[in-house]
């Protein structure tokens, strides 16, 4: 077996079809397979994927509801993996076509590899304009140390004997794929792009989500940041400290004016929940400020 594909899915009864039916639909003549893990759904997740038996290669569905969480999802489901090659994809995203056969023969030559993401085809214009697409051609990078690059989990694939190296996804973090992006190019295996392997990618669909979303992400990214930074890094003096919340708090005051439309009021949440996430991550994590 080449290759397992890995969807962790949780009351995804809503979008888990449109995924499968992408799955069903990828042509490539290596074997391969794919593993949902459910993580404990109490909507028709179950029923909806076993109406793909027959259809996706070797699909099988696992439980892995013992921990919540989408990193447990991912390493129960790697645990059971038959392949020397593991690549994880979100129950509410759409691999585009063409997406197994690139991101196989991707990790072929590479031992840890990136999708490609489309923002465009399953979110409106007001939720897309929420916030940039940091891996439309590029790999992400934060402003502040660690400075690595990194990919999100859904559309991230690695050799198999990395991913057992790393022992997995830390399920203590929600941001588990960027500190797994991290741990790997720390050991010194570099992170690559596979810009012929296309992901669309779903947004959260209501403001609240996207600020909750924001938040989470940023303290997860603050505890990051402590834990890889270098050690020789000084902090903030005082009155920088004081200086960088304050910029930070009349800049997000001079976007009141976005507001007043839907996309306006999307991106202002999406910036709200940062600026509070990494408030809140200083807080409890012992960091000054990131930088």
């Amino acid at each position: 077996m080449r290759l397992t594909v890995i969807v962790p899915a949780y009351n995804a009864a809503a979008t888990i079809g449109v995924q499968m039916t992408a799955l069903a639909g990828q042509i490539w003549d290596e074997p391969w397979e794919v593993i949902v893990a459910d993580n404990g759904s109490t909507d028709a997740t179950r029923a909806e994927v076993e109406r793909f038996r027959g259809r996706v290669p070797g699909l099988r569905l696992i439980d892995a509801s013992a921990r919540r969480g989408v990193a447990h999802g991912r390493n129960v489901a790697a645990r059971a993996a038959r392949a020397d090659c593991l690549v994880w994809c979100d129950a509410d995203d759409e691999v585009a076509p063409g997406w197994v056969a690139a991101i196989g023969s991707a990790l072929a030559e590479d031992p840890l590899v990136a999708s490609r993401f489309d923002y465009e085809r399953l979110n409106p214009p007001w939720v897309r304009a929420s916030r940039r697409n940091a891996q439309r051609m590029i790999l992400g990078r934060f402003k502040y140390a660690p400075y690595f690059p990194h990919a999100g989990g859904s559309g991230l694939g690695v050799q198999r004997w990395l991913h057992e190296a790393l022992g997995g996804f830390d399920e203590s973090l929600i941001c588990a794929d960027t500190d797994y992006c991290y741990r790997a190019q720390l050991v010194g295996v570099k992170l690559r792009l596979v810009e012929e392997a296309v992901l669309h990618v779903r947004y959260r669909g209501s403001i609240a989500d996207m600020y909750r979303q924001a938040r989470n992400w940023e303290t997860d990214n603050v505890l990051l940041h402590r834990r890889y930074r270098p050690a020789d890094m000084p902090a903030l003096p005082p009155r920088a400290l004081v200086t960088y919340w304050a910029r930070s708090f009349v800049r997000l005051a001079g976007r009141a004016p976005w507001l007043l439309s839907r996309r306006g009021r999307a991106a202002w949440a999406w910036h709200l929940g940062t600026l509070v996430g990494r408030i809140r991550g200083c807080l409890r994590h012992g960091v000054a400020a990131p930088r």
